[in-house]
């Protein structure tokens, strides 16, 4: 008799630990997802909340017309530098090479894609050559813009709003992610301050 109340009772545990385990999970689904970044979202893969396939995670290289190499950069191309940055998951801490560096105007933007869904938010980055008739002066906070990057699935041709704006060195770099994977080459971009010395 006391070895079935026993049982009981360790079944009855066992069964608590495992509605606590999937009431925990279902209350980390149901976060607010518009209060994440577009790239905070993509680290969420495992949660099926959104597919990183639609990042470009490798780029061809090509850099927008009329984009110009910066003259004196921090971070030389050919050099390496630890990226503080976490666009995407396995981003932050991973060991860069510096592939290309251009000064230019870094843009925060929120748009909707093309593609339809939700509004992504405070994407980083979209720089100056990649919104169309951007000028060469920087665009306030708040400016409705065109989109030309085709950083992500549904980007290119979208409507857009500046969120932020800065005017800084751009580095478009070779990585491997933290947690393994292929190499990611040619990303697109990452601010001077989102790295630092190895």
């Amino acid at each position: 008799m006391k070895s079935k109340k026993w049982l009981i009772g360790v079944f009855s545990l066992v069964l608590m630990l495992m509605l606590a385990a999937c009431s925990n999970n279902s209350n980390d689904n149901s976060t607010d997802k518009s209060s994440k970044t577009d790239h905070e979202n993509m680290k969420m893969d495992d949660n099926k909340n959104m597919d990183m396939g639609d990042m470009n995670h490798s780029g061809s290289g090509e850099v927008p017309e009329g984009l110009k190499a910066a003259e004196n950069p921090t971070y030389k191309v050919g050099s390496q530098a630890i990226i503080k940055a976490d666009h995407m998951e396995g981003m932050n801490g991973a060991e860069a090479t510096i592939v290309g560096a251009y000064d230019t105007i870094a843009y925060a933007v929120t748009y909707t894609p093309t593609t339809g869904g939700e509004p992504v938010k405070n994407h980083k980055w979209v720089i100056q050559e990649e919104i169309k008739d951007a000028g060469d002066q920087a665009l306030e906070p708040g400016t409705k813009v065109t989109l030309e990057a085709d950083h992500m699935k549904g980007m290119k041709g979208a409507t857009g709003t500046i969120d932020s704006a800065e005017k800084t060195t751009l580095y478009m770099v070779d990585y491997t992610p933290t947690t393994g994977g292929e190499k990611v080459t040619n990303h697109q971009w990452v601010t001077e301050s989102e790295l630092s010395a190895k």
